[in-house]
């Protein structure tokens, strides 16, 4: 892998694991329009780490509180502060990775096609445009039950489909279910958390187990852009959130569906 190659992989990790956009499916089709061997997962892994470290660090006021709230709440056997907030988040992952057990060869083999990423690309977008456009967005996060968590939850199994988007998606659940954009965005982002900390599980044990040789040039260059892009696209993102809205993305969305079925199918 080429520095290039690494910086423009990494660039695009980072833009897009957080806008609802769908990276994995953006990290697929990629390699295919320029030509590209896979990246393999040794660099998946860095710029995996990279966008974990830049949601922690940005949020990193609220992920402290949230954690030791949680642990408190634990000891004392009563919801203490954040502790509520804390076991949401764990619940809302729950779906996610049990699904990835369960349907991890699928994931990366099958749903990989570009079949798939054109209607995931197109049909998901068109549902965020939808949520976007409900009346009476108004819950916080103070309002929000387990209920809440599982059903966005559930949602975020379904990111494990190329194309999806997993921020996409959450924020969707959380827009139908009726939060403002705000709390569906903050949830998402912090749901993001627990779920990257697992995927970059798998990859740290898939990379310690096999015979697979990191290139750490391209490991160090993607992790450090992705990361770097992941803060500058969180932030402008939640800067940017209530005055452009998600119909920016939806278009996207839609705009990137034409291509890959102009160009790929």
């Amino acid at each position: 892998m080429d520095f290039f190659q690494a910086f423009f992989l990494g660039l695009l990790q980072g833009l897009t694991e957080f806008l609802p956009i769908s990276s994995s499916a953006h990290l697929i089709l990629t390699p295919a329009f320029f030509g590209w061997t896979d990246q393999g997962v040794g660099f998946d892994l860095s710029v995996h780490l990279g966008t974990l470290l830049a949601v922690v660090f940005y949020f990193r006021e609220d992920v402290f509180g949230i954690a030791r709230d949680g642990l408190i709440s634990m000891g004392r056997r009563k919801v203490v502060g954040q502790g509520a907030l804390a076991l949401y988040l764990v619940i809302g992952t729950i779906p996610a990775g049990l699904a990835g057990l369960a349907l991890l060869d699928l994931i990366d083999s099958t749903l990989r096609a570009v079949e798939v990423i054109f209607t995931t690309t197109l049909v998901f977008g068109i549902l965020l445009g939808i949520a976007d456009l409900l009346p009476k967005r108004q819950r916080t996060l103070d309002t929000l039950n387990w209920k809440d968590a599982l059903l966005v939850g559930i949602a975020q199994a379904m990111a494990l489909v190329p194309g999806t988007s997993r921020s996409g998606v959450t924020i969707t659940a959380g827009l139908f279910l009726g939060m403002s954009r705000e709390t569906a965005s903050r949830f998402s982002f912090l749901l993001a958390i627990p779920i990257i900390v697992l995927a970059s599980s798998v990859k740290l044990l898939e990379v310690a187990t096999s015979d697979v040789v990191v290139d750490w040039n391209g490991f160090l260059i993607g992790g450090v852009t992705s990361f770097l892009m992941a803060i500058t696209a969180i932030h402008f993102f939640l800067k940017w959130l209530n005055t452009v809205g998600m119909w920016p993305y939806v278009i996207y969305r839609i705009v990137l569906a034409g291509v890959i079925y102009a160009v790929l199918m």
